[in-house]
């Protein structure tokens, strides 16, 4: 059966960075587009950033713009998240998330995502 792992959370002070990785197994993962996404506590979940299944294409929330980079290596079924300047609203659980797709999809709403990981937590302290 498919399986996302998310890996890489902690807590990390204002202003400083973390490195996420979702290891995918169950699927022929270079025909996925991939997210990350993020809920924080009492909020709903939001889109982070997306790529679609060659790394060529992404997009980003405007919140995360020019602080967060989305990247994949269909060798090793991994798609990570780079993550620069963080601040105290970044604190959530982060999710990856998998869609078979086209070769230029990609997804920014959550509900056309078929696979979903059990998350993992960053917090960020000010």
């Amino acid at each position: 059966q498919v399986q996302l792992v998310e890996s890489g959370g902690g807590l990390v002070q204002a202003g400083g960075s973390l490195r996420l990785s979702c290891a995918a197994s169950g699927l022929t993962f270079s025909n996925y587009a991939m997210g990350w996404f993020r809920q924080a506590p009492g909020k709903e979940r939001e889109f982070v950033a997306a790529v679609n299944w060659s790394g060529a294409r992404m997009h980003y929330a405007d919140s995360v713009k020019d602080r967060f980079t989305i990247s994949r290596d269909n060798a090793k079924n991994t798609v990570s998240l780079q993550m620069n300047s963080l601040n105290a609203e970044d604190t959530a659980v982060y999710y990856c998330a998998a869609r078979r797709s086209g070769y230029w999809d990609i997804y920014i709403e959550e509900k056309k995502y078929d696979y979903w990981g059990q998350g993992t937590q960053v917090s960020v302290s000010s």
